[in-house]
Parts: structure tokens; C-alpha cells; sequence
């Protein structure tokens, strides 16, 4: 169902969406690996299936399963359900486990949507813990322009969409990282990311 989708969402999405992608080379070329990105839209997920040339297994908020739209694409994503704003120690087992088989796990490093101007807001600690914990690379991925997609789909107007696959980064040691050192990896991984990014994306990491 994943190839399925992946073949649908190449036919469908150039219809509402000219994606530019730059990067793909820096894509492992087997996993596992973690895929941090920038989460600006429902969008992000389609674009992200035609980029990756890699099964992904996202983590998305228990709220999206009310989505009518967008549950049905996590389903078949097999995404990993988090329930926020309490610590969800299934969602994190299941997470460790996908990288522990091989496989390639889809986080947001914020957390949740960029609403403030789709700028990046400061990012938690979770894509830190996880690389060190499974020790597997994390490639960072910038995505522009699909916050605007629904606008332009109702003025019948095509978006010009970014994502920009940043080279892998591997954090400086593996193992049982706490506290402060998880912030630190965090702010280095942001920094990449933002990199990635067009300068009014970058927000906090401007």
C-alpha cells in the first residue's frame, strides 16, 4: 500500500504542486536512519513520500486520526501515534524499534506544526535521545512552501515547494546521553536544519 501511495501521490501531487528536490544524494543508501524535518503542513507528509527513497515511519499526534484527509495517508504511512504533552513511553518504544529493524523514522524535531510565521521553534530533545540511544545517523530535511498550498489550491494556482535533504550527521558518541548534552546534540541538529532553510523559516535559529 506504501508503493501504492507513493505511485498515487507522484501522479496527483504535480497537479497542486511544483516540487523542487535538492539533495536526494544524501540520502543514505540503506537505512536505518532518522529523518528530521520542519513540519509546516499536511503537505509535508506527500512531499516527504516522493523524496525519500525509503520506507518512513513517522511519528504524528493522536489528534490527526479525527482528520478524515490525513489519518487515512498516516494509516498506510504506518505512522507511530504520540499523544502530546505527556510522556508517551509506547510511542517511544515503537520508534526504537523501527530503527532497531532497519528502518527509517519521519520526526519533527519541534514537536509539532511551525505556526509562528512557519518559522522553526526551539526543538526538543526526543530526535537526540532516539540517535543515540538505536546509534544511527540523522538526516536533516528542509521543506518550503507547501504552508501555502491550501491557499493556492482554492485561487487555482500551483505552489513551488522545497525540500532540501541535508547531509547525514552522526552525533559525537552514542550511548546513554542525558541532560545537557542532549540539549546540546538538539541545538546541533536544529542548526542543520535551519541551515536548510530559507533565512524566514529559520526563526529561532536564525
Amino acid at each position: 500500500m506504501y508503493k501504492v501511495m507513493r505511485a498515487a501521490m507522484r501522479l496527483l501531487l504535480p497537479l497542486i504542486i511544483r516540487l523542487h528536490i535538492v539533495g536526494r544524494e544524501h540520502f543514505p543508501a540503506e537505512p536505518p536512519y532518522i529523518l528530521a524535518m520542519n513540519h509546516l503542513s499536511i503537505f509535508d507528509a506527500p512531499a516527504l513520500l516522493i523524496a525519500c527513497p525509503h520506507t518512513i515511519r513517522a511519528l504524528a499526534a493522536d489528534k490527526h486520526k479525527r482528520n478524515p484527509i490525513y489519518c487515512p495517508l498516516l494509516v498506510i504511512m504506518r505512522a507511530i501515534w504520540v499523544r502530546r504533552g505527556e510522556p508517551d513511553r509506547e510511542a517511544l518504544r515503537q520508534s526504537l524499534e523501527v530503527l532497531k529493524q532497519g528502518g527509517v523514522l519521519g520526526i519533527a524535531p519541534e514537536g509539532t506544526r511551525s505556526h509562528e510565521k512557519h518559522a522553526l521553534q526551539q526543538g526538543k530533545v526526543g530526535v537526540a535521545y532516539l540517535a543515540t540511544r538505536a546509534n544511527v545517523p540523522i538526516v536533516p530535511v528542509g521543506i518550503a512552501g507547501t504552508e501555502q498550498v491550501k491557499r493556492n489550491v482554492l485561487r487555482l494556482r500551483r505552489t513551488d515547494v522545497q525540500v532540501v535533504v541535508g547531509e547525514p550527521l552522526r552525533l559525537p558518541s552514542a550511548g546513554r546521553a542525558r541532560g545537557a548534552q542532549l540539549e546540546e546534540y538538539t541545538e546541533l541538529i536544529m542548526e542543520r536544519l535551519a541551515a536548510l532553510l530559507p533565512d524566514e523559516y529559520r526563526g529561532v535559529y536564525a
